[in-house]
């Protein structure tokens, strides 16, 4: 399968500069998104939609870094998305929803629950419920029967297309999880954000300290997040032979992805 890149989603937290990474895949069934970022009803009203988080990782906000204007001028259709499949439910990861209405999105189970079915008080303050409204054809996973690359909880999406893969990694959020893309280059893991910064990997790079205190306020579950981190580096440190790893918002690993194709 062939996979696009895009970044719907620049922001400038302070300190430092993320973006909203979204995997494009062509498939012979029609396109599919993982993750959506910011869409063009969240440049309308970000108030809304966006919430009161966009004081503080101040995103741009441009209507052309839309997945849904970058899909055009790649020369494809934008009604051609059959299926978007998500990491998780914060805004910035699924603003783009309305964008294409038609399309199916896949979520894990306990992260529809804690979304949209029975969120605890803390959850109803993180998620929009204005993203949704307009009305999403959501399918439920539960990733609990196989394993990916020594991660239990693995579930193949045949219904999307072969080789997409939901892996559940609960921590950053209820129901939080990673999709893996067989593409024509070998495995593509996008890990959403269970980590923010390459450095988790590598061991080398710094992390700025107002990601790592970011991801401290908002993770449902901190120690799973840790352990993510751990299962996460461990994976990177076998340097398997056409596996990349990369996440939602670092964009030296977005760049790096880009540069492989």
């Amino acid at each position: 399968m062939k996979v696009h890149h895009l970044n719907c989603g620049t922001m400038h937290p302070p300190g430092t500069r993320l973006v909203c990474h979204v995997l494009l895949v062509e498939t012979p069934g029609g396109l599919v998104l993982v993750d959506s970022g910011h869409g063009l009803d969240d440049i309308a009203d970000p108030g809304r939609r966006v919430g009161p988080a966009r004081h503080f990782v101040r995103p741009v906000l441009d209507p052309e870094e839309s997945a849904v204007r970058q899909i055009a001028g790649l020369g494809l259709r934008p009604d051609d998305v059959r299926h978007i499949v998500l990491t998780h439910f914060d805004a910035d990861h699924i603003g783009g929803l309305s964008d294409f209405p038609r399309a199916q999105v896949h979520v894990t189970a306990e992260e529809a629950r804690g979304a949209v079915h029975a969120p605890s008080r803390r959850e109803r303050l993180r998620y929009r419920k204005a993203q949704w409204e307009h009305g999403v054809d959501l399918v439920e996973h539960r990733p609990d029967g196989d394993r990916w690359q020594g991660f239990a909880a693995a579930r193949e999406l045949d219904a999307v297309a072969p080789g997409i893969v939901l892996i559940a990694l609960p921590g950053h959020t209820r129901g939080h999880a990673a999709v893996a893309v067989d593409t024509d280059h070998g495995w593509l893991l996008h890990a959403g954000d269970a980590f923010y910064h390459r450095g988790v990997l590598d061991g080398r790079s710094p992390v700025p300290r107002t990601l790592s205190g970011m991801e401290s306020f908002i993770a449902h579950d901190a120690a799973k997040v840790r352990a993510n981190h751990a299962r996460l580096a461990e994976l990177f440190g076998r340097d398997e032979p056409g596996l990349l790893i990369v996440n939602a918002h670092d964009p030296v690993l977005f760049e790096r992805a880009r540069a492989r194709g």
